[in-house]
């Protein structure tokens, strides 16, 4: 399985869509990609949303990628 760090960097534009479905109040301001800083990007997405960083992870992890 792949790590966090390459599913974000592979499939940025699906996740970013995907977690604005889920997470309407989320804005593209909050959903800045920066290679290396994905645990920021995550702590943010907690603040954000009020979920855990294991539900964020989670997430993220079900999402299927051609």
């Amino acid at each position: 399985m792949s790590t966090l760090q390459d599913k974000l960097k592979g499939n940025w534009n699906v996740i970013k869509g995907n977690l604005k479905q889920q997470w309407a109040d989320l804005t593209d301001d909050d959903l800045l990609y920066e290679e290396g800083k994905e645990d920021e990007l995550i702590g943010k997405l907690q603040k954000k949303t009020g979920e855990t960083k294991d539900k964020i992870n989670d997430f993220i992890d079900r999402m299927k990628f051609d």
